[in-house]
């Protein structure tokens, strides 16, 4: 098979290449899908949307109330790849497609969904504890936290720090900076934020600060999503019986694996004075007293008659 066949028969999802740019924005257009589509049909069958919101949406969004959040824990990932704006979507993805293909550039597609994930967490965690804990928080309980924005912004900080002399666009006179566009993106990504909402800010906020810190911990040689991709590998490997076996498992096959064939020892030259030391042993401080080689060589001199 030739270079372009190989490249054609290739997996877009789940597949060899292990884009986990494209995996992501389509996970996110498919559960997006999925709620415009039950929305569709609460509005043609004149359900009130207010049902749609507390009755499915609900269980998608992350909630303000800590309470909520105990009975739904799920939410805590779910909420980063739940859009229920179309245009927001768009927006997202189009800002996730241009800072992610960086560092994916950079540090391989393995690095891209961990920050993605934890940029999520560390934006939905700040969301709920304002909610709960901060005075004049409590009054958005009845709120919840939408949208890939915490995660964008978190590979967008990365993406700046990991090449801070990185530029797009180098036909128009040199290049515009990577700084100058995730300046414009965290003011386009404010702006869209519920006026008032300082919840949602302040979960943007942590969304950058995690992505400052993976990007730092990446730098000093830690990977602080490991443990994620060992864990992605594991599980769809189980589904996958055309994997190569992992190079331990080789390893272990023909180095470790003997197949019932006994392993390689070292034998002591037989002699008799060999024979009767080991005999005065055994007058001396019994059978038990002898070691592995010292048996194998008193069997073997039974057996040659030594």
């Amino acid at each position: 098979m030739g270079v372009l066949e190989k490249t054609k028969s290739r997996k877009v999802f789940f597949g060899e290449d292990n884009d986990a740019l494209v995996r992501i924005i389509i996970i996110n257009i498919l559960v997006t899908a999925i709620l415009f589509f039950v929305r569709s049909v609460y509005q043609l069958s004149d359900i009130d949307l207010l049902r749609f919101q507390n009755e499915v949406a609900a269980w998608f969004v992350l909630p303000a109330d800590a309470g909520k959040l105990l009975s739904r824990p799920w939410t805590l990932i779910t909420f980063m790849f739940s859009h229920l704006d179309i245009w927001n979507l768009i927006a997202n993805m189009l800002w996730f497609w241009a800072f992610g293909f960086i560092i994916q550039s950079l540090y391989g597609s393995r690095k891209l969904a961990p920050l993605y994930i934890y940029g999520g967490l560390g934006g939905g965690i700040v969301y709920v504890l304002y909610s709960n804990l901060v005075p004049g928080g409590q009054n958005m309980v009845n709120a919840a936290l939408s949208g890939a924005n915490a995660c964008i912004m978190a590979i967008a900080v990365a993406a700046t720090v990991a090449a801070p002399k990185y530029r797009i666009f180098p036909m128009l006179n040199g290049g515009i900076p990577l700084w100058v566009l995730t300046i414009i993106y965290a003011i386009v990504s404010f702006a869209g934020t519920s006026y008032g909402n300082a919840a949602a800010y302040g979960a943007e906020i942590a969304g950058a600060l995690v992505g400052l810190l993976f990007i730092n911990l990446l730098n000093r040689g830690r990977d602080p999503g490991r443990w994620m991709t060992s864990g992605y590998d594991w599980f769809f490997n189980l589904f996958n019986p055309d994997k190569e076996p992992d190079r331990e498992s080789v390893r272990q096959d023909f180095f470790y694996d003997t197949h019932g064939a006994p392993p390689f020892s070292k034998q002591s030259h037989l002699s008799q004075q060999r024979v009767d030391e080991i005999l005065d042993k055994i007058n001396q401080s019994g059978y038990q007293s002898l070691s592995y080689e010292e048996k194998d060589l008193l069997r073997r001199a039974s057996e040659e008659d030594i």
